[in-house]
């Protein structure tokens, strides 16, 4: 009862916030080009950027999308540049975020960009030589822009000023909506029921073995009413409208040197020594224990800027093992790369781990694809 009393301030915010968009009080548009928007409820740990990822591939391996027409854009947590920025991908993570960074990195010839204000980023995207000419273009250090003709919006779910083409919810298969309780007592950021608003959901971070059994109990547990599994969709019991939902399970590819002093050697080592800075690294440190013994595990919250004195923290956990491997997550990578004086043994050792989303089935990818496709082609 005391967790209810003290939430219902921030509830009620949320609860009006979402009434004026929902009926017409605050204005809600269209992006300049279509856009895929993939988001979440809860703070972190779903999986948003390897999804983010997949959709990408999906647009361009898959949808005819051509890479240098294909945008991702982000509010870019925690940069220090401000305003509308293109991603380099040469830049800082402090810059731009660690997660644009990442994407850009691993996707070199689309364009990636932040902006805290989705709209107005769109529309540079879609028309960048009006924006060059203007003030508000000074702060930005891209002098060439390439104009995109689709964008996916990463961690878009919360900015209601805009109505993507196609939304995309997130849901932890271990960490399910139902029960948890607003920040700051539990892991929410926005309303449960908001999900239901959504043309897709997906539940990630599944078992690799998942029952159709189970996988209706989940659909049960938020309200869906599966008809048809084949075709991965759904009536929602709350609004009886339709809805996708998707179930997908995190793999993992060969771990690569942080810096190009690595040393592949140590890849063949039995011991590790883990870091990581992200919201939810069990799924990590249980992939890892397949191949090495965890002789060290330090873990730094969310996000987290790693400092001289954390680098040294490793390093000394790492000087106790003198055989073992570094190792982080792909996303942490983009920031210890920021870091100077960095030891040339600690480069040789430091390797991080890259990450996908895959789906269950082959059938769900199939319909996944078909949603993607329509989002590319046609405004919904």
């Amino acid at each position: 009862m005391i967790d209810r009393i003290l939430l219902f301030p921030y509830y009620l915010v949320l609860k009006t916030r979402h009434f004026l968009f929902d009926h017409g009080f605050r204005k809600v548009s269209k992006g300049a080009i279509p856009t895929i928007c993939i988001g979440n409820v809860t703070v972190g740990g779903t999986g948003k950027t390897p999804h983010t990822e997949l959709i990408v591939k999906e647009l361009i391996e898959n949808c005819g999308v051509d890479a240098g027409s294909l945008a991702i854009l982000s509010r870019g947590h925690k940069r220090s540049l401000k305003g509308f920025q293109v991603v380099d991908a040469e830049g800082k993570a402090r810059e731009y975020g660690d997660e644009p960074l990442q994407m850009k990195r691993k996707f070199p010839e689309i364009t990636v960009a932040v902006d805290k204000d989705r709209l107005h980023g769109l529309k540079v995207l879609a028309d960048p030589q009006s924006f060059l000419s203007t003030k508000k273009a000074k702060k930005c250090r891209a002098k060439a822009i390439p104009s995109a003709s689709i964008a996916v919006l990463d961690d878009g779910f919360q900015y209601r000023n805009l109505k993507p083409d196609l939304s995309i919810v997130l849901v932890d298969y271990n960490r399910p909506v139902t029960g948890d309780m607003l920040l700051p007592l539990g892991n929410l950021r926005d309303l449960p029921e908001r999900i239901a608003d959504a043309d897709a959901l997906i539940v990630t971070k599944c078992p690799w073995e998942l029952t159709p059994w189970e996988e209706d109990k989940w659909a049960i547990s938020m309200g869906i009413e599966r008809y048809n599994q084949k075709e991965a969709c759904g009536i929602r019991g709350d609004n009886g409208r339709k809805q996708y939902l998707f179930f997908t399970r995190t793999g993992y590819d060969t771990a690569k040197a942080v810096f190009p002093e690595g040393d592949s050697r140590y890849l063949y080592s039995k011991m590790a020594v883990m870091f990581s800075g992200i919201a939810d690294d069990t799924a990590f440190s249980e992939q890892l224990r397949l191949s090495y013994r965890l002789v060290g595990h330090i873990k730094f919250p969310d996000h987290h800027k790693f400092s001289r004195a954390d680098i040294r923290t490793v390093e000394r956990q790492a000087a106790e093992f003198p055989t073992s491997l570094v190792i982080t997550t792909e996303k942490d990578a983009q920031r210890v790369r920021d870091c100077s004086r960095i030891s040339d043994e600690l480069k040789k050792r430091l390797f991080y781990l890259p990450i996908k989303a895959e789906f269950l089935s082959d059938s769900a990818r199939e319909v996944f694809h078909s949603l993607i496709f329509s989002a590319a082609t046609f405004r919904l």
